[in-house]
């Protein structure tokens, strides 16, 4: 696979040649183009806000110690996408949620258990329920293998293609092109049988799973972990993605429709220090 040959690489050639030599502002350019995608990988992997920071700041230092052999055979988002994966299929601790891992099917039964007959109407209602929404569809990706969990992601979640997606996990695309109809059909199937959201004669509703969810700790009531999570600036917002989702209800939409959460500044500006501190030979 081969970058564009357009200005925008050449830009990009420019600021990681800044960066790579010692540059601190374009080191910190290059961190905050990148952040944000990144933590948005991690946490479609890991499934959970405080397993995708540990993750990212991981990520980010693979990323720029190897940011000198990029030699833009494809975007630099593209060739940080590949780190990324590679760390989180491969060599990412097991996350909390995969720690918890069920299989679509005993997914699906858990949702039954202890559905209300009714909507939610206490407080905050529609927050809760959105908070249910995004935290089950988080929940649901869990329930793959990590390889089918990347190929969707990465094909119908971040909309590369499938050349793209094959090049970033180091596979030929006709590998990458069976692992996402797998995932794409396991998924597909799940959500028809069991989300309100796809099909109106399944039998789960967000608004209907609240109680339970929070006594099973699934949501939690007094710290939504999505509906309050920092979103980028400028972008998606939960308000927005639940508009969108209203719009179009297939089942890779109901798992798309996610705001455009930030990486965690605290965590980012730690490993800008980190990495530009002259400390250690990171761009080796």
């Amino acid at each position: 696979m081969t970058g564009d040959n357009g200005g925008m690489e050449t830009e990009e050639a420019r600021l990681v040649a800044r960066a790579v030599d010692g540059d601190k502002a374009a080191l910190a350019e290059v961190i905050g183009q990148l952040q944000d995608p990144l933590y948005r990988l991690a946490l479609r992997m890991t499934g959970r806000p405080a397993d995708a920071e540990d993750a990212v700041q991981e990520i980010l230092i693979r990323v720029v110690t190897r940011l000198s052999t990029w030699r833009g055979e494809a975007k630099l988002l593209t060739w940080a996408y590949r780190v990324g994966a590679n760390y989180l299929i491969s060599q990412h601790r097991r996350s909390a949620a995969e720690n918890a891992q069920l299989s679509l099917d005993d997914f699906g039964a858990s949702l039954l258990d202890g559905l209300a007959t009714e909507d939610y109407r206490g407080p905050e209602a529609a927050l809760l329920t959105e908070e249910v929404r995004l935290s089950c569809t988080q929940a649901v990706l869990q329930c793959l293998s990590r390889d089918e969990r990347v190929a969707f992601v990465l094909g119908d979640l971040f909309g590369l293609s499938a050349p793209e997606a094959a090049w970033v996990l180091d596979i030929t695309p006709a590998a990458y092109q069976k692992r996402w109809e797998r995932a794409k059909q396991r998924l597909g199937a799940f959500l028809r049988d069991s989300c309100g959201l796809v099909n109106q004669a399944a039998p789960c509703r967000c608004a209907r799973r609240v109680v339970r969810a929070s006594e099973l700790g699934r949501i939690d009531v007094a710290k939504p972990a999505y509906t309050k999570h920092a979103v980028r600036q400028g972008g998606r917002t939960v308000a927005a993605a639940a508009q969108e989702l209203s719009r179009l209800r297939d089942a890779a939409a109901v798992l798309a429709a996610h705001p455009d959460y930030a990486a965690p500044q605290e965590k980012i500006a730690a490993i800008t220090a980190l990495v530009g501190s002259g400390r250690f030979s990171l761009l080796d």
